[in-house]
């Protein structure tokens, strides 16, 4: 269950690629299975026709929960980098130094990546039904085996420490008390933010769907803050902090 070195080193492009795929959803023309309409207006055409609201609530209603968990990929995704550093979330490789007990990292071990689950599942709104249900699985079981790979190597390099930070604090689901002290490391806020580019332009992206329901409009959005994110991740310092997660 655990990722190997290749697909930690790869874990961008694939995911990237899951993404891809479930905006493409190649299988509803080839094979005509579903239809191509985003899961936004699939799960408005439902709660309308079960009669909970009409289209047009259904829909900004649907849209509202999608701007919420792209607004929880931007908490997650900035507030985890600006505490573990661009450098190490850019990182290729498995990094190990000291744990990592500050920012969010108190509170959940994997902030960044649930910000990353979160803005698949925010983006998935914009794609086919079949396309976001596949997405969905193929991000979840990817991010788990990241995180049984991450674990296993951190176990390994670090010991004890590790291992009681990893009995107090959760996984994926954040537990507000019992968290361990702050270690003291600074967060860089700026860095981070030019570093995760990427979960800003899904939530404008969004926004502007919200407004005028234009999904190629919202996709070039996408792009283009993946694109930025790319640029400036480029050259920000590369200098890697403890304790690896992306």
């Amino acid at each position: 269950m655990r990722a190997t070195s290749i697909e930690f080193r790869l874990r961008m492009a694939i995911n990237a690629v899951i993404i891809l795929l479930g905006f493409w959803a190649p299988w509803i023309e080839s094979w005509g299975a579903g239809k191509r309409i985003s899961l936004v207006e699939w799960l408005a055409l439902q709660i309308s026709r079960i009669g909970i609201a009409s289209f047009g609530v259904a829909t900004s209603g649907v849209v509202l929960i999608a701007l919420v968990f792209a607004l929880a990929a931007v908490i997650f995704r900035v507030s985890g980098t600006a505490y573990l550093g661009p450098g190490t979330v850019n990182s290729f490789n498995m990094v190990a130094g000291n744990v990592m007990a500050s920012g969010p990292y108190r509170y959940l071990r994997n902030p960044l990546y649930m910000g990353l689950w979160f803005m698949v599942a925010a983006m998935s709104f914009l794609m086919p039904a079949t396309g976001a249900l596949l997405a969905m699985v193929l991000i979840t079981v990817f991010m788990i085996r990241l995180t049984f790979g991450e674990e296993s190597f951190l176990t390994g390099r670090l010991g004890e420490p590790y291992q009681a930070y990893c009995n107090g604090v959760p996984r994926f689901i954040p537990r507000l008390r019992g968290a361990p002290a702050n270690t003291g490391a600074e967060p860089h806020w700026l860095s981070a933010s030019l570093a995760e580019l990427t979960p800003f332009g899904v939530l404008a992206a969004l926004a502007v769907f919200w407004r005028n329901y234009d999904l190629a409009l919202a996709g070039r959005i996408i792009l283009i803050s993946f694109g930025a994110s790319l640029v400036a991740r480029a050259f920000l310092p590369r200098n890697v902090n403890p304790a690896p997660e992306n």
